[in-house]
C-alpha cells in the first residue's frame, strides 16, 4: 500500500483525466467502541514481551492504564512513558535502549498520535542495520519490517492508528521528519470513543483541524474524475464540520465522539488517496513551524493553509469550486469567486474552532521564517513539492511569509 506524504516530494506527476492505477492494502484491524480495550489481550501472540509506550501519563488519570493493565496481566510487560506531543529523536532512543537490552518482542502505543508515530519509529529502528537510526528519517528509507506492535487510540487525530506513516522532530537540529514504508501498520488498534471525554478542548480543536486538512491535501488537488473518492472525501469533510460543535460543547457526547473519532481514522487510512493526486505541501511547510516554534502541528497547518491555495490558485480552483459548492454550499458566482469563497470558508472553519491562522499571532520572532525554510528545502533537494512539483522552494518562500 502507498502511504501518507507518498507525493510529497514528487516532481513527475502527469495530469491525466481518469483515475491512476493503485493498489491497496490495510492490514490494520480495528476493535471500535466501548470496552474493547480488554480485547487486545487476545491479538498479542500470548509469549510476547511487550513494551508499553505512552505520553505525559495523561492516560493515568482517565482510566485508560487501569484497563490495558488488567487486560496486559498475564504478560511480560515494560512501561515506557513520556514520549512528548512531537515524538522528539532523544527520548525515543532511550526507549529503543530498552528495546534491544530487554530483548523487547511486542510494542503497544497508548496514547494519541505521537505516541504512535514515536512507537513506528521504535518498530523500524530495532531491526534497523544502518550506521544509525536517524537515517530512516533523514534518508527517507522506508521499512518493509519491523517490530510487531498494536494501538490504544486515545486522542483522534492523525490517523496514525490505522496508516503505515509517522513524524518524529529532533530538537538538537530543529528538524521534523516524516518516515513510512509497509512494515509500519499497526496490527490492531482500538478506537474506543469514550476515551475522548477526558481531551482537553484544545486538543479536540486540533484533532479537528488535523483531520480536515489530511482529507484536503489528498483532496484539494485536481480532478482524475474519481468520483467515489472525492465523495468520501466530501463526506469526511461535512461530518466534521457537523460534529464539530457538539464535541467542542460537550465531549462526553458519545455520539459525535465516536463520528470524530471515525472520521480522523477514516481520513488518513490511505482509502480516499488511492487513485487521485495528493499534495501534502501544506505539511511539509508546516512541520517546518513546529520544529522552529514548537506549534501545535494542527495549527501549523491552519496557518500555512489559506496561503497555499491563494498562490497555488490556478491549480487547483477547479476542485476549490467542487469543494465550495458540495461542502459548503456555495451556490453562487462564477467558478472563481467560488473557489475563493472555499477557501474563505477553511479558515473561518478553523477559526470557529478557536484557532489562530497568523503565524504573528503565535510569535513575534517570525521574521526571516519563509527564508530559513525555504533555503532549508533546496539543501535537502527538494525541487517541487505538490501535485504537480510546482512547489518549488521560492514558492514555499512566497507561502510562508504571506502567512506572516
Amino acid at each position: 500500500m502507498t502511504t501518507f506524504y507518498q507525493n510529497a516530494q514528487q516532481t513527475d506527476l502527469k495530469k491525466t483525466i481518469s483515475m491512476n492505477n493503485f493498489q491497496y492494502k490495510n492490514p490494520t484491524k480495528i476493535l471500535f467502541g466501548k470496552g474493547q480495550i480488554e480485547n487486545i489481550a487476545t491479538e498479542i501472540p500470548e509469549n510476547a514481551k511487550v513494551l508499553m509506550l505512552f505520553g505525559g501519563g495523561s492516560i493515568k488519570k482517565n482510566g485508560v492504564y487501569e484497563q490495558v493493565s488488567k487486560a496486559l496481566s498475564k504478560f511480560e510487560v515494560i512501561e515506557f512513558g513520556g514520549i512528548p506531543a512531537n515524538p522528539e529523536y532523544a527520548v525515543l532512543m532511550e526507549a529503543l535502549d530498552i528495546i534491544k537490552t530487554e530483548k523487547i518482542t511486542y510494542l503497544l502505543a497508548v496514547g494519541g498520535g505521537s505516541v504512535i508515530d514515536g512507537t513506528k519509529f521504535l518498530a523500524a529502528a530495532a531491526l534497523f542495520e544502518g550506521e544509525t537510526p536517524w537515517d530512516i528519517l533523514s534518508e527517507n528509507i522506508r521499512t518493509l519490517k519491523g517490530i510487531p506492535f498494536g494501538s490504544v487510540l486515545t486522542l483522534p487525530a492523525t490517523g496514525s492508528e490505522m496508516n503505515s506513516g509517522a513524524v518524529i522532530t529532533r530538537a538538537e537540529t530543529k528538524e521534523k521528519f516524516a518516515m513510512g514504508g509497509p512494515g509500519l501498520f499497526p496490527q490492531f488498534s482500538v478506537l474506543d470513543p469514550e476515551v475522548v471525554k477526558s481531551i482537553p478542548q484544545r486538543q479536540i480543536a486540533n484533532g479537528l483541524a488535523d483531520a480536515f486538512t489530511h482529507v484536503l491535501e489528498q483532496y484539494m488537488t485536481y480532478s482524475v474524475d474519481a468520483k467515489i473518492q472525492d465523495r468520501f472525501a466530501e463526506s469526511i469533510l461535512l461530518t466534521l464540520i457537523e460534529v464539530a460543535p457538539a464535541i467542542l460543547k460537550d465531549t462526553s457526547d458519545y455520539k459525535a465522539a465516536s463520528n470524530f473519532m471515525w472520521s480522523c481514522t477514516m481520513a488518513l487510512n490511505g482509502l480516499i488517496q488511492q487513485g487521485v493526486p495528493s499534495d501534502w505541501a501544506v505539511h511539509m511547510m508546516g512541520h517546518e513551524l513546529t520544529a522552529l516554534f514548537g506549534i501545535d502541528h494542527a495549527r501549523t497547518l491552519a496557518i500555512i493553509a489559506e496561503s497555499h491555495y491563494k498562490v497555488n490558485f490556478d491549480d487547483k480552483k477547479d476542485k476549490l469550486a467542487q469543494y465550495a459548492e458540495r461542502v459548503w454550499n456555495v451556490t453562487e458566482g462564477t467558478k472563481e469567486e467560488k473557489a475563493l469563497a472555499g477557501i474563505e470558508k477553511t479558515t473561518e472553519f478553523f477559526q470557529s474552532l478557536g484557532i489562530k491562522t497568523k503565524l504573528s499571532e503565535y510569535t513575534e520572532d517570525y521574521k526571516g521564517t519563509a527564508q530559513l525554510i525555504s533555503k532549508r528545502f533546496e539543501e535537502r533537494g527538494w525541487k517541487g513539492l505538490g501535485e504537480h512539483g510546482k512547489v518549488t522552494p521560492k514558492s514555499v518562500e512566497k507561502i510562508v511569509e504571506m502567512s506572516y
